[in-house]
Formats: C-alpha cells, sequence, structure tokens
C-alpha cells in the first residue's frame, strides 16, 4: 500500500525525477510553453508556480532561494549559426514573469490536453503553459454559438437605434448636407 507516499515516480530514480523537473520548469520559463505528458506536467506544475511565487516577491532572498532549487542557466539563442546569449533563466523569471504575475493570487500555469499521442509508447501529450495576456481565438461549439445569436437577438433593438457621437470625436466625416449649409451666423456677417 502507498500511504503517505506524495509524487509520482515516472520511471526514474529520485536524481532523475529532479534534474527532470528543473530542465523542464527552466524550459518552461524560458519559452512558456512546452509539450509533455500528462503525468509530467501534473507533477511539474506546482513546482513551477512556487518559483513565480518568488519571482513575485523580487528579493535577494527569493532569488537565491530559486537558483538554490532550479539552477540558473543560459538562454541561448542562435543567429547566422552562432550561440548567443540571451540571458539567464532566473534573471527572465525575476524581471518579466515575476512582474507578470503581481495581481494575480496564484494559478500561473495551465494545462490543455492535446489529441496527439506519442508514437513510441503511445503517452497521453499536453501543452503546458504559462497564462498571459494574449487570447486565443476560441472555436465555439453549436450550443455556445446558439447561445450568442439568441443574445444578439434580443439587443436587436437596442442595435436598431442609432449612437450619438460627439463632433470632436469625428473629424471630417460630417454629413454633407451640413457642409453646404450655411449657419445663420455666418450669413448675418456677410
Amino acid at each position: 500500500m502507498r500511504h503517505r507516499i506524495a509524487g509520482r515516480r515516472l520511471g526514474r530514480d529520485s536524481e532523475h525525477r529532479l534534474a527532470m523537473r528543473r530542465n523542464l520548469v527552466a524550459s518552461l520559463i524560458e519559452h512558456e510553453t512546452i509539450s509533455t505528458t500528462m503525468e509530467k506536467a501534473k507533477e511539474v506544475k506546482p513546482f513551477a508556480e512556487k518559483l513565480i511565487t518568488l519571482a513575485k516577491k523580487g528579493t535577494l532572498a527569493a532569488r537565491r532561494c530559486a537558483i538554490a532549487e532550479l539552477g540558473n542557466r543560459d538562454i541561448i539563442s542562435y543567429e547566422d549559426g552562432r550561440p548567443v546569449k540571451k540571458g539567464t533563466i532566473i534573471g527572465k523569471l525575476f524581471s518579466e514573469i515575476g512582474p507578470r504575475y503581481l495581481d494575480r493570487p496564484g494559478g500561473y500555469t495551465r494545462v490543455i490536453r492535446l489529441s496527439l499521442r506519442r508514437l513510441g509508447d503511445n503517452g497521453r501529450l499536453v501543452l503546458l503553459q504559462l497564462v498571459g495576456e494574449e487570447k486565443a481565438p476560441e472555436k465555439l461549439s453549436k450550443r455556445a454559438s446558439k447561445k450568442r445569436a439568441s443574445k444578439k437577438g434580443k439587443k436587436s433593438k437596442e442595435a436598431k437605434q442609432p449612437k450619438e457621437v460627439p463632433e470632436s470625436e469625428v473629424e471630417g466625416t460630417q454629413p454633407e448636407t451640413q457642409e453646404t449649409e450655411i449657419p445663420e451666423n455666418e450669413t448675418e456677417q456677410q
């Protein structure tokens, strides 16, 4: 029986699990989205969220704790076939990702299930992403699209009434009839 035994073994010994967890979180911070299996994503998600919570503090002690937990590998990109150092994982975590989530109390990552399965062992693949400001185009189901259509039908009375727009917002788009008419004040002055 596995009473009071937390965590998944993932077919690895403890050192390999720790190294895999660090590598997955470092890749998540670097790329902000990674593809992995469901079990690995469930295991890595709490670790990543704890590191982001440390990054929100932004203190020197928090930075040292994050380095001790994760390591501080370089972010390298290739330009013209040569490796170029762009920064470090901890630098990006504390300068970009931590300040992004200052107003958010938790839930910095999400797991999106993919319909794909890995060819070798038929493992379920998922996307592990950092929650961001960007919005992906949503594909509506038939039921959701019908609800939206019915809501639009109810608001049709409001849509038929023209909205008043102040003249200060409209530049040069006044109807032609107003342009040809001469105001009464100008005719009296001439």
